[in-house]
This record gives C-alpha cells, structure tokens and sequence, in this order.
C-alpha cells in the first residue's frame, strides 16, 4: 500500500502502543485521526503529534456504538475518507477472580475491547470499500493463553481474535485487508502496570508499531494475517 497522503484512524492514540503507532504513520506522511475518552488527553496528543504531521482527534468512548460512528463519519467527512483502521484502544482489569470481579468491570472490558473493534469495523467498511484499506486490530497474546486473575480480559482478547479471523475472510475481496498483533509483555501503563528500568526487558510500544508500519508497506498481494510478537529475553524462570 502506497502510504503518502493516506488517511489512518488510531482509536486509543493518545498514549501507550496507540500513541507510538500514531507517531509512526505521521512521519511516513500519513494523516492521522486519533480518539480517547478524555477530551484534555486528545487535545495535548494532537498538538503534540502536529509537530510531526497532520494529526486529528475527537473524543470518543468505544462502548458506544452512537460515538464511534460519529467518529468515523467526522474523520470522512473532515479528511475526504478512510484508508487505514487501527483498533488500539482497550482496557485490561488486572489480578481479580471471576468471584471478585463485578459485572461492570467484566461488561466494560468485553464492550471496549470487543463491541468498540466490531462497531467501528462495521462503519469502516462501507467507507474503505470505496477504495480499498487495511483493518488492524491490537490484540494479545492474552487471546490465546489464559491467566488466572485475567478472565475478563482473555474472553475479550480471545473474542477479538476469532472476530478478526472471520473479518478478514469476509472483505479481502473487497480490497480490504486484515490483520491482527498479539503481543506479549510491553513496557506501559496498561492494566495498572509501571514502565520501569527493570521491566525493559519488555516489548515496547515501538515496537508494535514497527509491526504495524511493516504490515501496511507490505505488497499488496500478502496478507500476513495474524502477528505474534514476544521479548526475545523474559527473565528466566
């Protein structure tokens, strides 16, 4: 995919794996469009990211499936369409059993890292249809490794995993690509965790998209459907 000019949506692009991935595609000439809940936090993001490039934002809560079309809707209509769809955003409640979770805290974390990938997918589509585009989805390796003490956040990750996979098969012949990347540990404040000096064993949000960035150059014809990606040296057990 020719890059130049493009247009991408970060959903979760104001700090973390969303905001380094946001980062990247401005400096490869992208115009990019992010959205987060917190309306201070869009604010700062997009003045910083427009010292790189063309950057955009709106607040947006991807439980709501009124707010994420509005979302998208106010991308094509202020930028001239949508190229590329990157579903970051998510939430992870960290440490509690099945018996100690509430059902908010279960229901909040399907909606926002399930309901909030297929509603802005499902609005998506129709406008990349008019020209082609690449859906990437942020998982984890979560989706397919259990861990006790992460039951919400495995059903939503394991969920998201099979959605993509059905996705993909559904548009490639509409000129739209799909792809999603589990990764493992990343250094950031996801989930409670604390970026420190000892934990730099960890993937960090470049990383990821560096990941992104190579999926997007790749030659049309390849579609390397599903992405995992670990530290390459964990502390040893």
């Amino acid at each position: 995919m020719s890059l130049e000019g493009k247009v991408a949506i970060v959903t979760g692009g104001t700090k973390g794996i969303g905001r380094a991935i946001a980062e990247s595609l401005l400096r490869a000439g992208l115009r990019v469009y992010i959205c987060a809940r917190d309306r201070n936090e869009i604010e700062a993001a997009v003045q910083e990211l427009s010292e790189i490039g063309e950057a955009f934002g709106k607040v947006c809560d991807m439980r709501s499936e009124d707010q994420v079309r509005n979302m998208l809707n106010s991308c094509d209509e202020r930028l001239g369409g949508v190229d590329i769809l990157i579903n970051n955003a998510g939430v992870g409640i960290m440490g509690k059993t099945v018996e100690e979770i509430s059902g908010d805290e279960f229901r909040q974390t399907v909606e926002t890292n399930l309901f909030g990938v297929f509603y802005a997918c499902h609005h998506a589509i129709p406008l990349m249809k008019k020209r082609g585009g690449y859906i990437i989805n942020i998982s984890s390796l979560a989706g397919q490794n259990a861990h006790p003490g992460m039951a919400a956040y495995n059903a939503s990750k394991y969920g998201l995993n099979g959605f993509t996979e059905a996705l993909m098969q559904e548009v490639r012949h509409d000129g739209i690509k799909v792809s999603y990347i589990c990764p493992g540990s990343v250094n950031t404040y996801f989930g409670g965790d604390t970026p420190t000096d000892e934990k730099a064993w960890q993937l960090q949000p470049d990383d990821i998209a560096q990941v992104v960035m190579n999926l997007l150059e790749m030659d049309p014809r390849a579609l390397p459907s599903k992405v995992e990606l670990r530290p390459s040296r964990p502390p040893k057990r």
